[in-house]
Formats: structure tokens, C-alpha cells, sequence
């Protein structure tokens, strides 16, 4: 990041990122260069006092898989939530308060548009001059899939080329930042300077640290804050974003799935269809966009009256490309919320559905044939696409018939040039029974073929609540509220609630779609709303300790200045799943293990378990670095101190033989916030770098 200092190799010796560990000793390893002082075993408190918002306004932009958009609040008036006005184009019959996530670059790479605006005019191209362009869609996906991502990690574009990734993530958010400025400042009385907003941008839970890294990256580069005053932006988990929302619930701005028990799609006395509650809440959703402002409860809403303290529920926040859980508990009488569980989920969101499509049309007209008719007719690929995903939206689990999918005119025409048949006689030749040809061009998809596609992403998100439900921190559970775009499916909604509609509330806000960027807003006007959460990893630092014959393995052992040092162990700051309050922080005390050494730098190592020794354990990776800079040259070293005086639990930091020249470096490190921060000082000088560790650089 901006403010961490980046490693001189001359000053330092940094391990190849390629070699492997080396297994002799008489290998130098230049990885651990600290050797800890007062390893403390566990997070101490540093009460943070609740401080007056320093800012005029909150925005927060919630950069969805599929859709996108964003909300504002002013802090003198925190109770209305604005949305964004209303976009230009859209589809027949789909009401919007969001856009697309689509994004166009003309030929020779400058932004071009976002949204609707980008989709119609691609749409519009001549389709030779369209395999110009660079369309991107749904590009938010490439960041959870990819596992070593950097600031250098490319986007595909529908034509084929390729470009950073972080350069087409700061074009979408300098979209957003000119649109919600123009807008705040339209609705403000007074002049609004750049210091004075805040801004929140939603991630997954599931995201690790490099994927929030890098949108923190995306909007500095998009000019929504300076890398000097990273505390003006802020990152929120969408889920997490969505609960703090559900808080101020009141019970008509609600879907209650449970209190109509079913049986074979019938209420019970079997006189009502099962889907008519879906179609009350469609029509409520229909309404409540019409209006832009929102105003939410001041205190908690009344839903929560039925909620005793220590009561948990869940948030499946199920949205385009990911299904992420979160357990909370809320906290009376202040209604702050406590994790319970850290956060789970993974890649089964409604883009699932569209993959199943394609997979559908590969399998009736040839995958070859579809991806040279993606490469050469790229718009009319994109025309199908939001054809289906207008039809998606209408499929229910009660339909009887079929839903009707048009096929773009160059689709057919393309066919009949590169295959010399017609699409009616391909279908014929598939076998495919329960996908039908109409003469007016169009497929028709039964209801067999809408559970087919739909029933793979169903089942891997019901399975995932599933099994979130039998973890013991999370019995008991009263309520589960369905939040994110896909929420709004009725076919999702039925397959949650015949699974678990029994076990507990299922509960559905109105405005499903928006639940996420309306928490947002509130977590930016109040970020310690969650007072406590779950660590997703184990993090620690590699570091050197006196080797102990019999206790640390021989290839291990590593000779510096006459002295045996055992290499490679994790001194561990949190542990995978630890409960980690806000404001709490962890503290370590290092010193140099070189002399004269000018920088320090402090690797960070991560592990999915908590059963790992040292750094070359199976499953214990280097995820980030924090650098220091030691500008003064090193004091000579003392004498040797007496056996035991550095590292291990007696490790001391001050007096002793070691005596007042030995330089010592505390580390402190924040683990409560949705991201991770880092300070370092050298005691000697009282020199700080204040570094959120940099994730993108492995």
C-alpha cells in the first residue's frame, strides 16, 4: 500500500518467492529477520472511545456481481437513507434502483460507460466494429476466483483482450464517485469539501484480505480518497452490511416465509397456492421502489422485540456471484451485534444459473459453435444473455408453462451459415426434450429445464445453510433473513423454506436487493456497530527463538553470529475462528537479529487451522509483509545474554544483560475491523509506520 515502506534489497536479503524451504541448516535464511522480545499470548483490549462522526455525508457503493449501485446518508439527518436516481435505459418489466456491473472501454482503452448506458450502446455497434470494443461483465467474480491476485491480475473482455484488472474496477468506481458527488451536492445546502464524505464499498465476507486489498487499491487509484487518509473509506462485508439493516426492521417491511406451514405447495387446510406469498412480495418490492428516500428506525425495529438477549440468527446474503453466511447475536440493551461464527459461503450465486444456460446451449448446439459465435458476434451474445436473465427472474416453482427465451436474429443466422442447418433441426438432433422450439423464434424452456438449471446453485447454497446450522456456536438460531438480488427468486425462496422452514424464521426485508447498500450506509455513519467478530485464519509472524536441543528439529537449527537460533516458528497473533472485540489489539516486541540492519521486514503467515509450529507447515502460507525503516545506524551489539534471555515465554524486553542500547521494535496489530491494521514503532526513536499489511505483493 501508499504508506508501507517498500524492502532495499541492498540492506536486506529477501528469500526467492519460488525456493523452497530450505531443509539444512547451514542454508541462510534471511525470512525471519526479528527475533521476539514478549510474545503476549492474547489480544488485549484498547478502549477506543466512541468518537462524533468527523464526516458531513456517508456514501457507500455496493459493487454487486450483476448490479451495482449507491446510497447516502447526511449525518445531521442519519434517519433518511437516498438512493440513487433512478438510470437511464433498463429492462421492460424488471424495476431498477441498481445498475448492471457492465462496463465499456472504446478500442483504444478510455472508459467509455457503465451500466445501462454501456450495455445499450454496445448493444447498438455494428458488430464488426463491436469486436473492437471492450465490453466487461459481471468482473466483480474474477476477484474471489483468483488465488494469486496482484495488482498485475488481467480482465478478459467479451472480445478477447485483456487488461489490469484494477484499472477496470477504478474506472466503475470513479463512475460512482462522479455520479453520488453530483447527487449529494444537489440535495446539500452547504459546500461539500472531499474530506468531509466517507465512503463505504461492500465486499463478500468470504473475501480474504488481498481481494479487500485490492478494492481499497481500485479507489485510491479511482480518486475517491487519498492513500493518506485511509481512514475515509471504509470496507464493509456485505452480509455484515445487510444484519446491521435488518436491525431497524419494522414487521411490515417484512416477508415472514414461516408463517405459512405447506404441504405438496398448499397452506395446510390446502386452500391458498404456495406462491401467492411470493407474489405479495413481489408486489410490496414493486412499491417500495417507487419511493428514493428511506427512512430507518432510530433505536432497533420492532422485530427485534421478540429477540432476547443472547438470541442469534443468520444472514445468508445470497447474491450474483456468491452465497455468504454470517451468525450474529445482538447485544442489548445497546443493540450492537457479536459474530458468532466466522464467516462461510462460497461461489454459488444467480451467475450459476447463467452458467448452467450456457452449459445448456453448448450441449444442444456445439460448445465450439457458441464460443466462435461469443468471439465473432460479442453484442448479440450479450443480447441473449440479458434476455435470459429477464426470464430468469420470472421462473417460480409453481409455473405451468413454459418460459420463452428469444434468440437473436444473428444466433440463427450464424448457425444456419457455420453448421448449414437450422436451429429447430439442432434442437431435434439433441435429444433435449425439455427445451422446445417456437416459430417466432424464441426456446422454450419448460419447468423441468428451469429446475435444471436453477437446482445445482439452489442445492450448494441450501446445503451450505445446512450445514452453517449444525455447528455448535450456532444452535439455536431464531431467525435466518434472506437478503441479496438472488433472494428475491422464488425459486430459491421455496427450496429454503422446504428445507429449513421448520427449524426456524425465514424472514425476507421488502427491498431485498437494496438491504445491503442501506447497511452500508449505516455501518459508515457507525462502524462499531459490530462489536465483535470471528478471525477467518490464523495469522502470526515467522520469527527466530533460542534453539532448544530435543525440543526444535535439527533442520531447523541456524547459526548467526556464534549464537543457535531455531528458525521458521509462528509466533501466532490470532487464532482461526478466535473471538476478537473491536478496539482490541496484540501486541509483540521485537529486535533486529543483524547488526547494523536498516530495515526491517516482518513477514505475516496465514493458515486455515490452528494446528501448525513453524512457518513450513503444510497449509501455512506468506501472505503479506509489514516494512519498517531503521534510518539510524545500529548501536553495536551487546554481550551475549545469559541462556533463555531472548525469545521463548521468558523473553524480556527491557533491563538485564541485554541492557538499555538493545533496540526494540513493537508491533501492534488490530484484528477486530473488517480489515486487518498494522503499527509498528521503533522504541528507540519512538519512529512509526503505520502499515495495513500488504497483501498484493506475494
Amino acid at each position: 500500500m501508499a504508506d508501507v515502506v517498500q524492502p532495499d534489497t541492498n540492506s536486506l536479503q529477501i528469500p526467492s518467492e519460488n525456493a523452497s524451504t530450505p531443509s539444512s541448516p547451514a542454508t541462510a535464511r534471511n525470512d525471519c529477520s526479528i527475533t521476539p522480545l514478549t510474545p503476549s499470548p492474547s489480544p488485549r483490549s484498547e478502549v477506543r472511545p466512541r468518537m462524533a462522526c468527523p464526516f458531513s455525508v456517508v456514501v457507500a457503493i455496493d459493487f454487486g456481481t450483476t448490479s451495482s449501485g449507491y446510497a447516502f446518508s447526511f449525518t445531521q439527518d442519519s434517519e433518511a437513507i437516498h438512493m440513487m436516481k433512478r438510470w437511464e435505459g433498463g429492462d421492460p418489466g424488471v424495476a431498477n434502483q441498481k445498475s448492471p456491473t457492465c462496463l465499456l472501454l472504446t478500442p483504444d482503452l478510455r472508459f467509455h460507460s457503465f451500466g445501462f448506458a454501456a450495455r445499450d450502446f454496445y448493444h447498438d455497434l455494428d458488430p464488426e466494429e463491436a469486436r473492437h470494443w471492450l465490453y466487461f461483465d459481471k468482473f466483480k467474480m474474477k476477484i474471489h476466483s483468483t488465488s494469486d491476485l496482484t495488482m498485475e491480475t488481467e480482465l478478459e473482455a467479451v472480445n478477447g483482450r485483456r487488461v489490469q484488472a484494477i484499472e477496470v474496477f477504478a474506472h466503475a468506481l470513479r463512475f460512482f464517485r462522479e455520479h453520488a458527488l453530483k447527487e449529494v451536492k444537489d440535495q446539500s445546502s452547504s459546500v461539500l469539501e472531499g474530506e468531509e464524505i466517507r465512503w463505504v464499498i461492500t465486499v463478500p465476507a468470504v473475501w480474504r484480505q488481498p481481494a479487500k486489498q485490492f478494492m481499497r487499491e481500485a479507489a485510491y487509484l479511482a480518486g475517491l480518497v487519498s492513500p493518506d487518509c485511509p481512514e475515509q473509506l471504509l470496507i464493509a462485508l456485505e452480509p455484515e452490511a445487510a444484519s446491521i439493516y435488518c436491525r431497524k426492521l419494522r414487521l411490515h417491511q417484512v416477508i415472514d416465509l414461516s408463517l405459512q406451514p405447506i404441504t405438496n405447495g398448499l397452506d395446510v387446510d390446502g386452500t391458498r397456492p404456495f406462491d401467492s406469498s411470493f407474489r405479495q412480495a413481489r408486489e410490496q418490492l414493486r412499491r417500495s421502489r417507487h419511493s428514493r428516500t428511506f427512512l430507518v428506525e432510530s433505536g432497533t425495529g420492532e422485530l427485534w422485540s421478540e429477540l432476547q438477549t443472547g438470541d442469534k440468527y443468520v444472514v445468508a446474503d445470497c447474491g450474483g456471484g456468491t452465497v455468504d453466511l454470517t451468525v450474529h447475536q445482538i447485544e442489548q440493551p445497546q443493540g450492537t451485534l457479536k459474530e458468532l461464527y466466522k464467516a462461510s459461503g462460497g461461489p454459488y450465486g444467480a451467475v450459476g444459473v447463467d452458467l448452467a444456460f450456457e452449459a445448456m446451449l453448448c450441449q444442444i448446439f456445439g460448445e465450439d459453435f457458441i464460443q466462435s459465435f461469443k468471439a465473432k458476434r460479442p453484442a448479440a451474445w450479450v443480447d441473449l444473455t440479458i434476455a435470459f436473465e429477464a426470464r430468469k427472474r420470472t421462473a417460480s416453482p409453481g409455473r405451468a408453462n413454459a418460459l420463452n427465451i428469444s434468440l437473436p436474429f444473428s444466433f440463427i443466422d450464424y448457425y444456419k451459415r457455420h453448421r448449414g442447418q437450422s436451429v429447430e433441426a439442432a434442437l431435434r438432433r439433441s435429444n433435449m426434450n425439455i427445451v422446445k422450439w417456437s416459430s417466432q423464434g424464441m426456446l422454450r424452456l419448460t419447468q423441468e429445464a428451469m429446475n435444471e438449471l436453477f437446482q445445482p446453485t439452489i442445492i450448494n447454497i441450501v446445503k451450505h445453510i445446512e450445514e452453517l446450522m449444525v455447528k455448535p456456536e450456532v444452535h439455536g438460531v431464531r431467525f435466518l433473513f434472506l437478503v441479496g438480488g438472488f433472494a428475491e427468486s422464488p425459486m430459491l425462496q421455496k427450496a429454503v423454506q422446504r428445507a429449513l422452514g421448520r427449524t426456524c424464521r425465514i424472514i425476507i426485508p421488502h427491498d431485498v436487493g437494496l438491504t445491503i447498500l442501506k447497511g452500508a450506509v449505516l455501518f459508515g455513519l457507525d462502524p462499531t456497530v459490530v462489536r465483535v467478530r470471528r478471525c477467518p485464519l490464523t495469522y502470526g509472524v515467522g520469527v527466530l527463538n533460542r534453539f532448544v536441543e530435543g525440543r526444535h528439529p535439527r533442520d531447523k537449527l541456524l547459526i548467526k553470529d556464534g549464537r543457535e537460533w531455531c528458525t521458521d516458528i509462528l509466533d501466532r497473533f490470532v487464532s482461526v475462528d478466535q473471538s476478537v472485540a473491536l478496539g482490541e489489539v496484540v501486541r509483540r516486541s521485537y529486535t533486529p537479529a543483524r547488526v547494523g540492519q536498516r530495515k526491517i521486514i516482518i513477514n505475516i503467515y496465514c493458515s486455515a487451522t490452528d494446528d501448525v509450529t513453524y512457518i513450513s507447515d503444510p497449509g501455512v502460507r506468506k501472505c503479506g509483509t509489514i516494512t519498517l525503516d531503521l534510518p539510524e545506524p545500529m548501536p553495536p551489539l551487546p554481550p551475549p545474554p545469559p541462556p533463555g534471555a531472548v525469545g521463548g515465554a521468558g523473553g524480556g524486553a527491557g533491563g538485564g544483560a541485554g541492557g538499555p542500547e538493545r533496540r526494540e521494535i513493537r508491533a501492534t496489530m488490530q484484528f477486530g475491523d473488517t480489515e486487518i491494521k498494522v503499527t509498528a514503532v521503533d522504541v528507540m526513536s519512538s519512529r512509526s509506520v503505520r502499515a495495513s499489511i500488504d497483501f498484493l505483493s506475494n
